[in-house]
């Protein structure tokens, strides 16, 4: 039975080294940083670096209805935000910070925009930004790159 054992041992302890990881991290934040970024990009002009449409200022008075704050705060907010922090998560530059933030986003999302859209989308997205809140961006990241810097 012990040697049945070993090539297992031996697989996830390989699975569970900083390689695997930091892979799985890498697809992770290229995930979730591609769901936040095409919804930034469907709010601003086509052709447009950040210039924000007119039709996201209507969805937003007019479909996401449920938001504590103004049409002409939350439009801006949320059109940088969807486009700042994929960036920093493809890049992995500040990425617990970055997951947090769109973390925090789909949990405003969930509760007053689209309650019922738990179970279909954003337990997904919550699942993602949590792993990258609690392991950050892994080896292949800014991130590490920087922590290697300092420690030197």
């Amino acid at each position: 039975m012990q040697k049945l054992l070993t090539p297992y041992d031996r697989l996830t302890a390989w699975l569970a080294s900083r390689l695997p990881e930091g892979l799985a991290l890498l697809v992770t934040r290229a995930a979730l940083a591609g769901i936040f970024w095409r919804s930034g990009r469907t709010k601003v002009e086509e052709g447009s670096a950040l210039s924000i449409s007119e039709n996201a200022y209507f969805l937003f008075e007019y479909e996401y209805t449920g938001l504590p704050i103004s049409p002409d705060i939350a439009v801006p907010m949320a059109t940088y935000a969807e486009h700042l922090f994929p960036i920093l998560l493809a890049a992995g530059l500040f990425t617990r910070f970055a997951a947090l933030s769109l973390l925090i986003m789909t949990l405003v999302i969930q509760i007053f925009v689209y309650p019922e859209a738990w179970w279909t989308t954003h337990i997904l997205w919550v699942a993602m930004a949590a792993i990258l809140v609690s392991r950050g961006g892994g080896m292949l990241s800014l991130d590490a790159l920087l922590a290697s810097r300092r420690a030197k």
